[in-house]
């Protein structure tokens, strides 16, 4: 599929909509508990990835957990059981994985109000084919409350760690979709075939074993500018985006869909010359995929329109989510 792109913007008004809004800001909530745990890319298993990476055998062993927004789950709640699920796996795919396990934690108000959930769960784990093995159920609570972890293996990683300077970042993501309305989801997923979701999450552990990317993170609900400035502080680089160049589907509003949290999105860094390799196997699946901007040696983030740029985050003035290296050196 070639990308679509954004529809036209005005660059500092949508730059200054980026810095104002949630989805930063609620990334750099991250680095409060980091620093109150004490963790960091440093620590003896690094912090600031999409999964843990347990060195186990002659690979490793991936775990995440998520957890929902209580007016997500109080709105949505089947979506938001499998939201459960789909988030989880594609943190296990982001970092060159393949899961093993599903265990979920769900509150309920009685046995009406864990229904849904429990049923978007289920449908999940069935349509992506990935067991749902235990968990904590309370439904004598006076809301609805959701968290769901996994268990992956991964036998080469894909890590928040590795862009390198000079390196291209391609952004991929599945626009076969539509919003699931009041809230900034892409959702491309529920009604996609099994055989369709489980090939699509298999291109990232494909593309870390053929050694054509060593850094991915999943697009989150920070959605593209917010991962990409994640990625950027835990590799110890800045990224310069062209947001012209963004896959985006027909008419999005673009501040909306900067900030949105699709059902399938990744942001990879590529070395130049495979580039074109990655964009293949996407685009032999149906998935859009771009380049869009360049990795570099700057401690910023920034946005272009082709024209002007504007700076939405500067490490050196500010941490994000706490997990940068610090100085490093860059191997070749």
């Amino acid at each position: 599929m070639s990308a679509r792109v954004l529809a036209p913007f005005d660059l500092a008004g949508l730059a200054a909509g980026l810095r104002a809004g949630r989805a930063l800001a609620g990334k750099a909530d991250i680095g409060l508990a980091t620093a109150r745990l004490g963790l960091s890319a440093a620590s003896a298993v690094a912090v600031g990835d999409d999964c843990a990476a347990i060195p186990d055998g002659e690979g490793f062993l991936l775990l995440a957990i998520e957890g929902f927004m209580n007016e997500f789950v109080a709105g949505d709640p089947w979506f938001a059981g499998w939201c459960g699920v789909m988030v989880n796996l594609s943190d296990i795919a982001a970092m060159g994985g393949r899961p093993l396990a599903v265990v979920d934690a769900v509150w309920a108000d009685g046995e009406a109000g864990a229904a849904p959930v429990l049923a978007g769960l289920r449908a999940a784990a069935e349509r992506f084919g990935v067991p749902i093995v235990g968990g904590h159920t309370n439904i004598r609570t006076d809301r609805g409350q959701l968290s769901v972890a996994i268990l992956g293996r991964a036998k080469r990683l894909l890590t928040s760690f590795d862009a390198r300077p000079g390196e291209r970042l391609v952004a991929a993501i599945d626009l076969r979709g539509r919003y699931r309305e009041p809230f900034s989801n892409w959702e491309a997923a529920t009604e996609a075939p099994a055989e369709r979701l489980r090939g699509d999450l298999e291109l990232l552990p494909r593309l870390a074993e053929a050694g054509l990317c060593r850094a991915a993170k999943d697009i989150s609900q920070g959605g593209v500018v917010g991962t990409a400035a994640m990625l950027a502080e835990c590799s110890g680089v800045g990224v310069a985006l062209d947001l012209a160049a963004v896959p985006a589907p027909p008419g999005a509003d673009p501040l909306r869909w900067l900030t949105s949290f699709p059902s399938y999105g990744y942001l990879l860094s590529v070395r130049p010359d495979d580039v074109a390799a990655v964009l293949g196997l996407f685009a032999g699946r149906g998935i859009a995929a771009a380049d869009i901007g360049a990795v570099t040696s700057a401690r910023t983030v920034t946005v272009t329109d082709g024209t002007a740029t504007e700076t939405i985050w500067d490490f050196e003035r500010q941490v994000l989510l706490g997990c940068g290296p610090g100085e490093r050196e860059y191997a070749a």
